[in-house]
């Protein structure tokens, strides 16, 4: 290959990577993404509201963990598979994300949630409230610790797979699985281990009770510029070209064979 091909190549696959024309892909599969995410997650307390002894607290915090595992493996290359809007902003604080796309991200993932809510209120025939989280009783400033806490440690993990130092490729997903599946295991007792104000938000929306909804969007957001100056301290600034590609997706046109003359 001569140097004049890879470095055509190489400028294509840039050019590739900032193109407009691709954000359309990109958000469509945030959509799809935050859909199946709030579907299983507000589905689980739905699912036990209607049916009794059938969906145990331990089954409702997992299944997210690996609905969010399965989607990054499905569609991260797509658009990075952010799924909650203050990974979008961490991941722009990070300079990892392009603000301007910022706003188009959040919007399509609180639709995503509330449509999930919908579909689930219209096949499950419960509120929607039963699929929305809420601090325990008597403990709202606990809650908004607590999910201060735990979005600090998620946007850690995402934000340290992400890093060229980091990155571990597909792997990536056991990590951010587990940890949602683990943090909800211990902290959903007081806060629901939401980590994503969509999550909670959507189904809140559709079913008409936002009590207590500045936790589920304070806390986050919180944990989430913690998150990011806990990585500057580890890792330096960001912008790497291995973390942008991971926060924005690797929509990258593939070549299998260039002329190597």
């Amino acid at each position: 290959m001569t140097m004049n091909v890879l470095e055509k190549e190489i400028a294509h696959r840039i050019e590739d990577f900032h193109d407009p024309r691709q954000e359309w892909r990109r958000l469509v599969s945030e959509l799809v993404g935050t859909f199946f995410l709030v579907l299983v997650a507000a589905g689980a307390g739905m699912m036990a509201k209607a049916f009794p002894g059938t969906v145990g607290r331990s089954a409702a915090v997992v299944a997210p963990g690996l609905m969010v595992m399965a989607i990054i493996l499905f569609m991260g290359k797509v658009s990075g598979a952010h799924l909650n809007p203050v990974v979008s902003i961490a991941f722009a604080l990070r300079r990892d994300f392009p603000w301007r796309r910022v706003p188009g991200y959040i919007v399509v993932q609180l639709v995503a949630a509330t449509l999930a809510a919908m579909f689930l209120h219209a096949v499950i025939h419960v509120p929607a409230t039963a699929g929305a989280n809420y601090p325990a009783a008597g403990h709202a400033a606990d809650a908004f610790l607590m999910e201060a806490v735990l979005t600090l440690g998620l946007v850690s993990v995402i934000l340290g797979t992400a890093s060229g130092a980091q990155s571990v490729g597909a792997f990536a997903a056991l990590g951010v699985g587990g940890y949602i599946a683990l943090a909800g295991l211990w902290g959903s007792p007081i806060s629901g281990a939401s980590m994503n104000p969509a999550r909670t938000l959507g189904p809140a929306v559709v079913g008409g009770d936002l009590s207590g909804w500045w936790i589920y969007v304070a806390g986050p957001l919180v944990g989430a510029v913690v998150a990011v100056a806990v990585a500057w301290l580890l890792r330096g600034p960001g912008g790497g070209r291995s973390a942008s590609a991971a926060a924005q997706g690797d929509l990258f046109v593939e070549v299998d064979h260039l002329d190597k003359a």
